[in-house]
C-alpha cells in the first residue's frame, strides 16, 4: 500500500514533462502541499518560461549551432531536475535555480 507523500512525490516528476505536466503538479499539489514537488514545480515553471522567451529570439538566429547549443543546454538543465526528483532530492539547477525559487515563492507556500 503506497503512502499518499509517495504518490504526490511523482508529481515531482510529472512537474518537467511539458509546460502542461508543470499546470498537472501545481494543481495537484494544491490539496496536501508536499515540499519537494513545490520545490520542482518552481524549478521546472521556471525552465519552461525560459526556454520559451529565450527560444523565441534564438529562432531569430539563422544558424543551427546557436539553436543546437540552446537546446543541449535546456536538455541538460531538464535532465538534471528530473534526477533530483526522482532521487527526492531539491537540488536547483545549476545557475537558474536559486532565481526560479526567489522568482516563484509564492507557489507552494
Amino acid at each position: 500500500m503506497q503512502n499518499t507523500t509517495d504518490n504526490n512525490d511523482k508529481l515531482a516528476i510529472v512537474a518537467y514533462i511539458t509546460l502542461i505536466g508543470t499546470l498537472i503538479a501545481f494543481f495537484l499539489n494544491r490539496d496536501v502541499r508536499n515540499p519537494l514537488v513545490s520545490f520542482h514545480v518552481r524549478q521546472a515553471l521556471g525552465l519552461w518560461l525560459l526556454q520559451f522567451l529565450l527560444g523565441y529570439f534564438i529562432g531569430a538566429f539563422d544558424s543551427w549551432m546557436i539553436s543546437m547549443s540552446f537546446w543541449i543546454f535546456f536538455i541538460a538543465l531538464f535532465i538534471y531536475g528530473i534526477i533530483g526528483a526522482v532521487g527526492k532530492k531539491m537540488n536547483e539547477v545549476p545557475i537558474l535555480g536559486p532565481f526560479f525559487q526567489k522568482l516563484f515563492s509564492s507557489i507552494g507556500e
